[in-house]
């Protein structure tokens, strides 16, 4: 979703950046090898073409929004850190009718073990919430 290109969502614990073709090879690609990941998020392993090909259709498509998630944190700690360096997991929302945008789904992953159980997928998915309650309109 194209709404959410240039929207930077800032919390306590998280950081919520669109997902961009700079986060594929660095990190998303290398943690949706993982078995675990895979079995935990229902998906299948794909090349990183695919990958790319993923992003940019998430991007894209109108029924869904993805940010990528980022360790606040790490994020401010660290001057001139890169999102790449910063990145935990992901939070989308799918409208499931696009006729009432009122409908949809969350999912979140916190792909880096160490930063589970820290509260920073709740954080992630109550930010998402708020934003896909009210998103800015193209306009803003």
């Amino acid at each position: 979703m194209r709404l959410n290109q240039n929207t930077m969502l800032l919390g306590k614990k998280v950081v919520l950046v669109p997902y961009t073709s700079e986060h594929v090879p660095s990190r998303y690609h290398e943690w949706m090898k993982s078995e675990e990941l895979q079995r935990l998020t229902a998906s299948e392993p794909l090349t990183l073409e695919q990958e790319y090909a993923m992003q940019h259709s998430w991007r894209e498509d109108a029924d869904k929004c993805t940010f990528i998630v980022l360790d606040a944190e790490k994020w401010q700690a660290q001057p001139g850190a890169t999102e790449e360096s910063c990145m935990v997991g992901d939070v989308n929302l799918f409208l499931t009718d696009l006729e009432d945008p009122t409908l949809g789904e969350i999912e979140v992953m916190i792909a880096e073990p160490s930063c589970r159980g820290k509260g920073l997928g709740t954080e992630a998915v109550l930010a998402m919430l708020s934003y896909g309650g009210d998103p800015p309109t193209d306009s803003e």
